[in-house]
């Protein structure tokens, strides 16, 4: 199995890492300082995008945005000038869907296939291996890249067809968006009322208002830590793509919507780099406890 893989960023870097592991060649674009130890597991430095994919049967894309994406793949040499028949592009990035059933079909016409793979569960998943990847694609094309996407994640699920897998993730990217939006509500009204916060935590954790995000991010808020797992950034960024496949679809997602705009508030104070998690400590702004 040969791999070109794109974007070595927070999530890139430990996904790379774990196809070089099991043993498979893999072309680098995109390295960095903080990627540079992946030449040293045996990868390959490619200069361009497009030096990255000759002799390559997957072309893996892990990118911030929509424009980055398009830019790899149809930019001044990208991906697209040098992908050969028969390979296949895997873009695990969130990116629109709309775009992606877009670039599906200028890959598809040079002969190659197309899966849109995005992942959830964060920079820890990405380096044990446990990421859920949602996957868009013809079912034949999935089955040929199911062993690549098995060494980098654990519920590996084929939604529908190309484009279905960036929709499932934007749904992910609402609920994980409104649930932290919940907690920190739910936070900033116990603490204004003087309960210990992490007593709270550990009463709801029994009950039906149980989840991963109270339990980690939670955590993340009562100590008022939030070095970047996922930044606020980011997940704006998402919520902006499942408000605009709102207005495509004509359909109202008002508290999507409500989220994106606490979002852009706590951008706005400076907390654009910090986890989304965040969030608690942009409404805790707005509403500050004495001795805050």
């Amino acid at each position: 199995m040969s791999v070109a893989f794109i974007g070595l960023g927070t999530m890139g870097r430990p996904m790379a890492e774990r196809i070089l592991r099991s043993g498979e060649q893999v072309n680098c674009h995109r390295v960095k300082d903080a990627s540079r130890y992946l030449l040293e597991l045996g990868g390959n430095e490619a200069a361009t995008a497009a030096d990255a994919v000759p002799d390559t049967e997957f072309v893996v894309l892990m990118l911030p945005d929509t424009p980055q994406v398009e830019g790899v793949l149809f930019g001044e040499d990208g991906v697209i000038d040098a992908l050969r028949p028969g390979s296949v592009v895997i873009d695990m990035s969130s990116i629109s869907p709309v775009a992606t059933r877009q670039f599906a079909e200028r890959v598809e016409a040079v002969g190659a296939s197309y899966l849109d793979a995005p992942v959830s569960g964060g920079e820890i998943g990405a380096r044990e291996g446990t990421l859920s990847i949602m996957v868009g694609g013809p079912e034949a094309v999935f089955e040929r890249a199911l062993p690549l996407l098995q060494k980098m994640g654990k519920n590996i699920t084929r939604v529908g067809e190309v484009g279905a897998g960036q929709v499932c993730k934007v749904a992910n990217q609402v609920i994980v968006g409104l649930t932290i939006e919940a907690v920190s509500e739910a936070f900033l009204l116990a603490r204004r009322a003087g309960v210990d916060l992490g007593k709270v935590r550990d009463a709801l954790m029994g009950g039906f208002a149980s989840s991963r995000i109270l339990e980690i991010h939670g955590k993340r808020m009562i100590d008022g830590v939030f070095d970047p797992v996922f930044t606020l950034r980011l997940h704006r960024k998402d919520l902006n793509i499942a408000t605009d496949a709102a207005r495509s679809l004509e359909i109202a997602l008002p508290n999507t919507a409500a989220t994106a705009q606490l979002m852009n508030a706590a951008l706005a104070q400076g907390l654009g780099e910090k986890d989304h998690s965040a969030l608690f400590a942009a409404l805790s702004a707005w509403s500050p406890v004495t001795g805050d």
